[in-house]
């Protein structure tokens, strides 16, 4: 969890997630012309920045937590089709670097699904900090990646009678954090 690049106004310290001010969702393409959409309900993280300003970032989320808005859907995401919760019920991400690439945060890790870990470099706009509402300073955070679905054993494979398939191969996911500082 090391890291080359400095994360600007972050104070050192630990910056721990809110969960009741962020999201972790995913979009998948769906029988070749549209998108569905979903998240998880459940997750936490940090990051740490340390005195000389390097810094690393963790997070776990409950893939039981899984929501697409559709009941008989959220319930096979869980199933050893998918995510296989009952077995592998936590994703996993610990960061093993920062960079900047061409102005831009990029938040290279590692990420585990259903005990596959793969590296992802996740692409990360930095919205500012606040002073906060008397519980200390807050920073918030955009990121965002594409994953193969496949490259973490989701490899269920439901093709159409004309071509394509129902579900395509990657993944988008995309955070929308705010992180206050520990006291």
């Amino acid at each position: 969890m090391t890291s080359t690049t400095t994360i600007p106004a972050l104070a050192a310290g630990t910056w721990t997630i809110d969960a009741s001010h962020s999201s972790v969702g995913f979009s998948v393409r769906h029988l070749m012309v549209s998108k569905v959409r979903g998240r998880f309900t459940e997750f936490g993280g940090k990051i740490v920045i340390n005195e000389d300003g390097t810094a690393s970032a963790e997070a776990e989320i409950s893939v039981e937590s899984v929501t697409t808005d559709n009941e008989q859907r959220d319930g096979h995401l869980k199933t050893a089709d998918f995510f296989h919760a009952a077995d592998f019920p936590k994703a996993t991400f610990k960061s093993t670097g920062f960079r900047v690439v061409n102005g831009d945060f990029v938040v290279d890790g590692e990420f585990t699904i259903r005990g596959v870990t793969r590296p992802v470099s996740l692409e990360v706009e930095y919205l500012g900090t606040n002073p906060g509402m008397g519980h200390g300073p807050v920073a918030g955070f955009e990121a965002k990646t594409v994953i193969n679905r496949k490259d973490f054993g989701l490899s269920i494979d439901m093709p159409l009678e004309g071509g394509g398939a129902v579900i395509g191969d990657k993944i988008t996911l995309t955070l929308e954090v705010e992180v206050g500082q520990q006291a």
